[in-house]
């Protein structure tokens, strides 16, 4: 009888322990590199492009810091040059560019450098300030003990994995350089779960993810971020009125 019980228990043991482990292959993030998930892409373009300019991110959530601002930034300029409507002047470097001008007409190079001049100027400035940054917000509902909260222990913790948000929002405006009034503002938002998630590519193509942002490569954040940034675009071409498109 107490061999019969012990290997009862024994066997009731192994199926607790494999049922931990199949619902922890269940509940893992499983966010892949998809180019054709979430958003759309915006469709073919090969017309007269508008000239604008992207100024630096204010970042105001407080999960987010100065270098995801300019990592958000520099995906952004990414995502409006390939959508081959824009043609984007970069006053980041400025000081660079001057420099080599004034290199070139020192004397002290070979001729045929850059001259002086020729720097453009935009007719539309893109501000954009991060609102919100939450690489791991609450799945709601889903939460062992109700309340949006994960519950205690292994099982709550691996409950609550499986319906965790990613999102993050961008306040958007678009802005007359001539005259200083904001011809459009909105706010744009990702969101994705960690539950088959998918990375969405769109006209970023395979450009990973810079600085600070790089924490988030291959994770629900990175197809939330790729997500607002694609959606911020496709905005941003929409409103910009059609007689800026003159080049």
């Amino acid at each position: 009888m107490k061999k019969l019980l012990s290997l009862g228990l024994s066997i009731y043991a192994m199926i607790g322990l494999l049922g931990c482990q199949t619902l922890q292959q269940m509940t893992q993030p499983t966010a892949q590199v998809e180019t054709t998930a979430g958003t759309a892409p915006l469709p073919g373009y090969s017309g007269p492009k508008a000239r604008i300019a992207v100024a630096d991110f204010e970042v105001k959530a407080a999960k987010a810091t100065t270098e995801i601002g300019s990592g958000l930034r520099e995906m952004l300029v990414t995502a409006l040059v390939n959508s081959n409507r824009f043609s984007v002047v970069e006053r980041q470097v400025l000081s660079a560019v001057m420099q080599e001008q004034e290199l070139a007409t020192s004397g002290a190079t070979q001729a045929g450098g850059p001259q002086r001049g020729k720097i453009k100027t935009a007719d539309i400035i893109i501000t954009a300030a991060v609102t919100e940054f939450e690489p791991q917000a609450s799945g709601g509902k889903g939460g062992v003990g109700g309340g949006g909260g994960v519950g205690s222990g292994l099982l709550g913790g691996l409950l609550g994995a499986a319906l965790n948000k990613a999102h993050m929002a961008l306040d958007i405006r678009v802005i007359d350089a001539s005259t200083s009034e904001v011809i459009a503002a909105t706010r744009v938002q990702g969101q994705a779960t960690d539950v088959a998630g998918a990375i969405m590519g769109g006209f970023l193509g395979s450009w990973g993810l810079g600085g600070d942002l790089s924490a988030y490569a291959n994770t629900p954040m990175e197809k939330a971020i790729r997500v607002c940034i694609i959606e911020a675009v496709r905005y941003i071409s929409q409103v910009i009125p059609q007689n800026y498109y003159k080049y």
